[in-house]
């Protein structure tokens, strides 16, 4: 934990309007992760190919997939603390990974970010660790990116919706629209 929240500062300084899309994780299929150099959003299935669309959720009456929780986005500087070594980033389930001020102070829900030649939205749903983040990153990280300080800093990361479908590539600007 001392090591974790040594890396806080390291965080606070991603950058507020602007960041790199570093990382591009589609889930064809449980427990299966692809890293891609491009990606095509769509706003009916998210990133394409990823299995969203086919994911249960328990916060929706149905138990369809939620709405809201279209794309996972985490902070890099934050999966390079818990995960130690790249290689071991996209067992955080999410599919982007951006160099961005992720917090609620900068990013609260309604919040568009232009990626490449899309539009996703940041969603008021929150982003929290689950069992599998346990399982990988222990249970230090789960406590540090859950405690008051990592949910107002969106440590864990954030939810969000395609609002305008296009191609987005690693090495693409993140940019507050």
């Amino acid at each position: 934990m001392v090591e974790l929240e040594a890396g806080l500062e390291e965080i606070r300084q991603s950058p507020r309007d602007a960041g790199e899309l570093k990382m591009i994780v589609r889930r064809p299929d449980l427990g299966v992760r692809e890293e891609l150099e491009t990606g095509d959003l769509d706003v009916v299935d998210g990133l394409v190919g990823d299995t969203w669309r086919k994911r249960s959720s328990r916060r929706t009456a149905d138990g369809s997939p939620h709405p809201d929780m279209q794309l996972n986005v985490m902070n890099t500087r934050v999966v390079a603390l818990v995960a130690q070594d790249p290689s071991r980033w996209a067992l955080a389930g999410d599919q982007l990974f951006v160099d961005l001020d992720l917090s609620e102070a900068n990013l609260p829900a309604g919040t568009r970010l232009a990626l490449g030649s899309a539009v996703i939205e940041v969603t008021a749903e929150p982003h929290t660790g689950c069992a599998k983040f346990v399982s990988r990153f222990g249970v230090d990280a789960m406590q540090f990116v859950n405690s008051p300080l990592g949910r107002d800093l969106h440590l864990r990361g954030i939810n969000a919706k395609v609002i305008a479908g296009g191609r987005i590539r690693v090495g693409d600007v993140a940019r507050k629209a």
